[in-house]
């Protein structure tokens, strides 16, 4: 008689959060490569590329999102704190879009990773979540990866690639804020403000910058954007429901993989040696990091009344 095979629900739950985050990891691959084409070929000026993402990330929402899945609310306990998130998200969606119109999707992507050891980094001053000596160390090795992929003093270093390390760093106090406001708001408050600033600070500048496409195809185009970050984000909070960040973390350095085969697909980017071995580096760190976090949180669970803190590897609200 064959064995009996047991479910495991939680088992299930995590393959499922898995799919989402591959999913994900896709949707905002797409994002990138769809504003790389845009600015670097259709010539679209970036400001306007900017606007009608966060355009269409409200379009996208309002019908999608708002009616079946996410109740839209701005009541904040702490609006002021909102509103800067918000224009973090701005800033960080402006230098990486500029960046994109002159750098590979592989360059860009690869130093992005650095995302995480920045936040570790900076929770200590803003959050006072300080880290040790093991994590100042993959902190300082992805520095080094990034520098890698740079190579100052070897090659010519892209200034465009330090829109992309101040890309980062938004992305890094975008990320500190949300787990700030993780303790006073809903994510519903959290993902209503993120597109509604943003087409309220970028309207006038992508009004004043618009040039109408010579294709009515680009229109698709305009409004993938939306469509890719909203749906992208979207899914990252479900798998995050299904499962906890240590699990998902390591797949999102799938967005390499496939920020490579777009680049070499559509823009015919090859990969240098240099973006393979920085970006490797920095993702070895992030790894390291994760792992030190889940030894911290078991250490954490064995000691009552410890509360966990907030991980650089938490999803955007």
């Amino acid at each position: 008689m064959a064995p009996r095979v047991v479910s495991n629900p939680y088992q299930s739950q995590a393959v499922k959060a898995i799919g989402l985050m591959v999913l994900a990891t896709i949707c905002l691959a797409a994002l990138d490569t769809t504003a790389k084409y845009l600015t670097d070929i259709q010539r679209v000026p970036v400001a306007q590329v900017v606007w009608l993402r966060f355009l269409w990330h409200v379009v996208f929402s309002a019908v999608f999102l708002w009616p079946f899945a996410l109740q839209p609310s701005l009541r904040s306990k702490k609006p002021g704190i909102q509103f800067i998130r918000s224009c973090l998200m701005i800033l960080t969606t402006a230098l990486n879009f500029v960046a994109l119109k002159y750098l590979q999707l592989d360059q860009n992507i690869a130093i992005f990773f650095l995302m995480p050891l920045l936040v570790a980094a900076l929770s200590g001053p803003l959050l006072g979540e300080w880290v040790g000596w093991h994590r100042a160390l993959a902190i300082f090795a992805g520095f080094i990866g990034v520098l890698v992929v740079m190579h100052p003093g070897i090659g010519d270093v892209h200034w465009a690639m330090l829109f992309t390390l101040g890309a980062t760093f938004g992305y890094a106090l975008f990320n500190i804020a949300t787990r700030y406001l993780a303790a006073y708001d809903p994510p519903a408050v959290t993902q209503t403000y993120t597109p509604l600033v943003g087409v309220l600070i970028m309207t006038p500048f992508g009004l004043m910058q618009w040039e109408s496409p010579d294709h009515w195809w680009v229109w698709l185009l305009f409004a993938s954007l939306g469509f890719w970050g909203g749906l992208g984000h979207w899914i990252i909070i479900l798998a995050h429901r299904l499962a906890p960040a240590g699990v998902l973390a390591p797949y999102i350095y799938l967005g390499l993989v496939w920020m490579s085969a777009f680049g070499l697909l559509i823009f015919g980017d090859v990969p240098t040696w240099w973006t393979l071995a920085g970006a490797a580096i920095v993702i070895l760190a992030g790894l390291y990091l994760l792992a030190r976090e889940r030894l911290a949180e078991g250490r954490a669970e064995k000691q009552p009344g410890t509360r966990r803190a907030g991980s650089e590897f938490d999803p955007p609200q």
